[in-house]
């Protein structure tokens, strides 16, 4: 109730205050049209078009139209205008338009010129402003390179002050969920996972464009994802003539020991460097662009420095510590060419490769209650290589309406996991060496056909995607003297996913309304071939056809004032890895193990946003309610008369999600500006009742379980003399319910500054991450018949150094 009323005085406290932008510049649009003579309907070339605001005669825009009586007019911001249309000979048609907030295309049709007489209408046109909130209330965008107290870094560190993100475990949430889909280019990709979060915290942020958060996706994106999409875009440059960036950073983290280890195991890493050249390349003449990225990552870390109890029903307390030494390299490189024979013809072409190597130095010991007896030490030795290799081809048909077009694209991507294992089992009468190898190999091979048609109040767009997917999986065991180690659950399992899908969506909007709907239709069949040898599982697999609609409303109170409803559902279906059968053996007393029977959860989803802007900021909320049914996550049970924890993915029955959202932007003066975000919701899971059958078939009954939980984040922005710009980030995650247990609460401060130089082509920074030190990780399980707790020291505080140049 205490961390209840702290919260409700938080999110009260926010609305007072507010925030700057620190997200990217707004997006204009094209509109389009044909001029045409009244009588005999035949075209009129070389007419004049020409915008002025309303009761202004002053000319902002204008244009002739072709020898086809066509006209674009580009880089139109949102507003009212008053558009002419004249000739010589012809009556001055004179028409009223507004410019929207949905379409970055607009056909405003055929314009009709009379002799003797001219009609005034009102036509509407709308536009996407690529803003930190786009005024659709769906996509929050992101400009990486304003986020200065994360330069530097990855992406997953990067992305933890922006509003409403928050990061667990190593995984990002939205609004307390991590079930989201990670696009890479707007494609799902290896290196991030297709329908789960990997490989985050290796992705430099120095190879990212920007950041689009999408709570509420339209029917053209994939069903999976409940809590949303986050798009990550990598950096293009467009150019003319040579050029491109290099930069480098440096930095050292772990600076302090938080906490001394347990006797008898060795060093924590500390002032642990890292280590990130980039460079980014682009030469474009004439109808041919071409393009690479290249960075490389080495990092070590402190990756894991858990230190816990576990007490059992029957009075045994063990008392152990989980410390993980981490040493890390990513490589990536990212090519291509896009090659424009004509104004209506393109075809870009791209490859993507990507190499991964993490080395874990691991010590686990586990004393009795009172630390005066060691009953055992783990160590561990993992040597992990990951490749990724991804190649692209897409073509677009631009017809001679701006916006309208047709694309092609196909995508396959090949992704290895090559994972070995190697144990010491130090126990007070014996020594024991044991070892593990997985091999896994991932074939995806996408295919999508995409049609966009602009319609004078909006427009439509469809599709078709087809997706195949196949893993297979073989683990090795190599037991030791007197080994804890399962021979019996490995072997090989095969992965195989099928999706075809189609989908329709329809956007229209007038002075006041604005209407999005659309619907997927979504085929998934899956099947999990299992070694028949295996002492638990056999194959298993699930089919659905089901359809996944979305409807958007937009009710417009005046250009200041607007008001959205949202609807739609999701999927989550399971990850290959959710439902492998193999332990694995991060510690020899808790093991994690898939599970192949678990299905998809299929999510209802609600929201109400508010969204008001004035000349220097705006002020945002939203009210959203969750319904997830067949809820997926870890249930942890022990085997009678054994210690040994088994961590299992089981889908536990009904959960509820539900809160608001409130974020604020202004700008104070132009050297000051900040923005304040702050989420509060409610997490409910209903009372549940599984069997985990690994080792051996265990009962656990989980009583309703609910929290009142949230975040509030503040980022304040100051822009010095001669070019220099500081952020302050800090960030409060309040206590959260986790699978059987509670989250505490996490505190952290970044602080970065950066200066651009040599006539702005060179810019160098400085920044820390958690510079006080305060983030920890507190834990608390309750299982069938034991309790843990734990506090994870993880290394949290980093400091950087950079410098990139532009040429």
């Amino acid at each position: 109730m205490k961390n209840y009323k702290r919260i409700l005085k938080l999110f009260c406290f926010s609305i007072f205050l507010l925030a700057d932008d620190i997200c990217a510049q707004e997006k204009n649009i094209t509109i389009s049209g044909q001029i045409k003579e009244a009588k005999n309907k035949t075209t009129l070339p070389y007419t004049n078009i020409v915008l002025k605001k309303p009761n202004d005669e002053k000319f902002l825009l204008g244009t002739i139209s072709d020898d086809q009586g066509r006209f674009t007019i580009k880089d139109l911001p949102s507003g009212n205008y008053h558009m002419q249309i004249s000739m010589m000979g012809y009556q001055t048609l004179k028409k009223d338009i507004s410019i929207g907030t949905l379409s970055p295309f607009l056909d405003l049709g055929i314009f009709e010129l009379p002799e003797d007489s001219q009609t005034l209408q009102t036509v509407n046109v709308q536009g996407t402003p690529n803003e930190g909130l786009s005024n659709k209330l769906d996509k929050k965008t992101y400009d990486l390179t304003k986020n200065t107290s994360q330069l530097g870094g990855s992406v997953l560190q990067a992305m933890q002050n922006l509003p409403g993100i928050t990061i667990q475990d190593g995984k990002v949430q939205l609004r307390g969920n991590d079930k989201i889909a990670v696009l890479i280019d707007g494609k799902q990709n290896a290196i991030t996972g297709f329908g789960s979060q990997t490989g985050l915290d290796n992705i430099p942020a120095s190879a990212i464009e920007r950041i689009e958060i999408i709570n509420n996706p339209s029917s053209k994106y994939d069903a999976n994802g409940n809590a949303g999409i986050i798009n990550i875009i990598y950096k293009k440059n467009k150019q003319e003539g040579f050029n491109g960036k290099l930069g480098m950073s440096t930095g050292l983290g772990a600076l302090w020991l938080r906490k001394e280890n347990l006797p008898g195991i060795s060093p924590q890493y500390q002032a642990t460097p890292k280590f990130n050249p980039s460079l980014s390349l682009n030469y474009r003449k004439n109808q041919f662009n071409t393009f690479l990225q290249a960075d490389y990552l080495y990092t070590q870390t402190l990756n894991k420095n858990e230190f816990s109890q576990r007490v059992y029903d029957d009075g045994t307390i063990l008392n152990q510590q989980v410390k993980r030494n981490r040493t890390t390299t990513f490589s990536t490189v990212k090519s291509g060419f896009d090659f424009n024979p004509n104004e209506h013809n393109s075809f870009t072409f791209s490859g993507f490769f990507n190499r991964e190597k993490i080395g874990d130095l691991g010590d686990i010991p586990y004393f009795n209650s009172d630390f005066t007896v060691r009953n055992r030490l783990w160590q561990f030795v993992e040597d992990e290589v990951k490749y990724t290799a991804t190649g692209s081809a897409m073509y677009q048909h631009k017809f001679a309406q701006p916006g309208h077009t047709l694309s092609a694209g196909f995508n396959y991507t090949w992704h290895r996991e090559d994972e070995k294992y190697f144990f010491t089992n130090i126990m007070p009468t014996f020594t024991g060496t044991d070892a593990f190898k997985l091999l896994s190999d991932e074939h995806v091979s996408d295919f999508n056909l995409d049609y966009i048609r602009p319609l004078k109040h909006g427009r439509v767009e469809a599709g078709i995607k087809y997706r195949y997917r196949f893993i297979p999986t073989d683990m090795q065991f190599y037991p030791g003297l007197n080994s804890p180690i399962d021979v019996n659950a490995g072997g090989w399992a095969d992965y195989s996913e099928y999706i075809p899908a189609v989908y329709g969506n329809y956007v229209y909007e007038n002075n006041k309304i604005e209407l999005e709907a659309g619907l997927r239709m979504e085929y998934v069949r899956v099947d999990y071939k299992v070694n028949p040898n295996h002492n638990t599982y056999k194959s298993d697999g699930y089919e659905y056809f089901r359809p996944f609609p979305n409807v958007r409303l937009a009710y417009k109170i005046n250009e200041r004032n607007k008001i959205s409803a949202f609807y739609n559902q999701r999927v989550d279906r399971p990850n290959e890895v959710d439902i492998r059968i193999f332990p694995k053996y991060d510690e020899p007393e808790l093991l994690k193990v898939g599970n192949p029977t678990l299905r998809p959860q299929f999510t209802h989803a609600l929201e109400l946003g508010y969204k008001y802007n004035w000349d220097k900021g705006h002020f945002y909320s939203a009210a959203f309610h969750k319904i997830v049914n067949g809820t997926i996550t870890r249930i942890a049970t022990i085997v009678p008369g054994n210690t040994l924890i088994y961590n299992i993915f089981q889908n536990a029955g009904r959960s509820f999600n539900s809160g608001g959202e409130l974020l604020l932007q202004q700008e104070l003066a132009p050297w000051f500006s900040f923005n304040l975000s702050t989420t509060v919701y409610r997490n409910k899971m209903n009372a549940f009742t599984i069997t985990n059958q690994y080792p051996v078939p265990t009962v656990y009954h989980m009583p309703a379980q609910s929290i009142v939980s949230g975040n509030a984040k503040f980022n304040g922005q100051f822009k010095l003399a001669a070019k220099t710009d500081i952020q302050l980030s800090m960030a409060y995650l309040a206590p959260d319910i986790i699978p059987q247990g509670k989250i505490g609460a996490r505190f952290s401060t970044d602080l970065g500054i950066k200066k651009q130089i040599q006539k702005g082509k060179g810019e160098i920074f400085l920044n820390g991450n958690d510079i006080f030190n305060t983030l920890k990780i507190k834990k608390e399980i309750n299982g069938n018949g034991f309790k843990l707790n734990s506090t994870d020291f993880y290394e949290t505080q980093v400091f950087r150094l950079g410098y990139s140049y532009k040429f």
